[in-house]
């Protein structure tokens, strides 16, 4: 998904201040070398008379003035470099410095995004995905099977718990790999502590790497935010953009759906906030420690009908792998 206005503009704010204490920094070390060198100070301004001089020469027709500034603005400039490294300074110490002198500080080249643009923008992504501390822990390079039963089979699946959640690992893979072109719907039923959070984090950290803009709510905050928008408890235009946001995202991952508390306004919002996705076609991770009988008492036949139908249900099994870690 391109950036929206808001987070493109949010980038392009870091920018902008880059330059401002770019020039900032500049100015400071030039007025530094006048008062300690004013020798210099004389040689800058000899180069804008020099300048100045060449211009009038050339509108008056003299087409040689050119070669004559070059020589003479070289000479200049040497004087100045020798002067600065005779004084321990560097022959760039007066110029602008820039974080990333690719692009000096615009986030482009050629027209076209700089890497550190692309760095910017992941840190922005993961930033509003509203777990970036989490996904440094938990990711497919963390994952691991150890914590799987292995031994006993269980009859609902007809194999152990650790072969079925290697099946399970792939199709996480997939889905992350074929998120792009496809996109897609994903819900996680299961028991407390079986990795339901720990699978949408991994899938959520591949995405972001991959310039996905991603975000996480729990179902108590989506909610939230979502009667907040409804009722305008809060008007803040940054509350507004995360309404929007959670809309449009690539992906939005709702945790622990159930454990909010359930009335009409929860039960139309979820419908509402499902259906737009999907009408939009966007991608949606749902986990969730109800069946999908119980999902549908719990909200309504509109909602369970659209998640069986447009989502793949991955069930998981096993002990409480929390309790397991202790």
């Amino acid at each position: 998904m391109a950036l929206s206005n808001s987070q493109y503009d949010a980038i392009m704010r870091i920018y902008n201040q880059r330059q401002f204490q770019n020039k900032y920094q500049q100015d400071k070390r030039v007025k530094e070398i006048y008062r300690h060198l004013p020798q210099i100070r004389q040689i800058d301004d000899a180069i804008s008379t020099q300048a100045v001089a060449c211009g009038k020469r050339l509108l008056d027709g003299d087409h040689k003035a050119m070669e004559v500034l070059k020589r003479h603005l070289e000479d200049l400039r040497e004087q100045k470099t020798v002067l600065l490294e005779a004084n321990g300074y560097s022959p760039d110490y007066m110029e602008l410095r820039y974080h990333c002198p690719d692009c000096q500080d615009t986030g482009y080249i050629n027209g076209k995004k700089c890497r550190c643009f692309k760095r910017e923008e992941i840190s922005l992504l993961y930033a509003q995905s509203n777990i970036k501390e989490v996904l440094e822990r938990e990711n497919f390079s963390a994952f691991t099977f150890d914590y799987y039963d292995n031994r006993e089979v269980i009859p609902q699946i007809g194999m152990t718990v650790a072969d079925y959640m290697k099946q399970v690992y792939g199709w996480c893979r997939e889905y992350v790999e074929g998120f792009k072109e496809k996109g897609g719907n994903l819900i996680f039923t299961g028991s407390t502590g079986v990795g339901k959070t720990f699978l949408t984090n991994c899938i959520a950290k591949e995405l972001i790497d991959r310039y996905q803009s991603v975000i996480y709510l729990s179902s108590n905050d989506l909610f939230d935010i979502f009667s907040k928008n409804k009722f305008h408890y809060d008007t803040e235009e940054e509350m507004q953009d995360m309404y929007q946001h959670i809309l449009e995202c690539d992906l939005l991952i709702i945790d622990d759906l159930g454990t909010e508390l359930n009335n009409a306004f929860v039960s139309s919002q979820l419908f509402y906030c499902v259906n737009q996705r999907l009408i939009r076609k966007k991608g949606t991770i749902i986990s969730t420690n109800l069946s999908m009988d119980m999902l549908r008492d719990t909200y309504s036949d509109r909602i369970s009908s659209r998640i069986v139908s447009q989502y793949s249900i991955i069930p998981l099994y096993g002990g409480d792998i929390r309790t397991k870690k202790r």
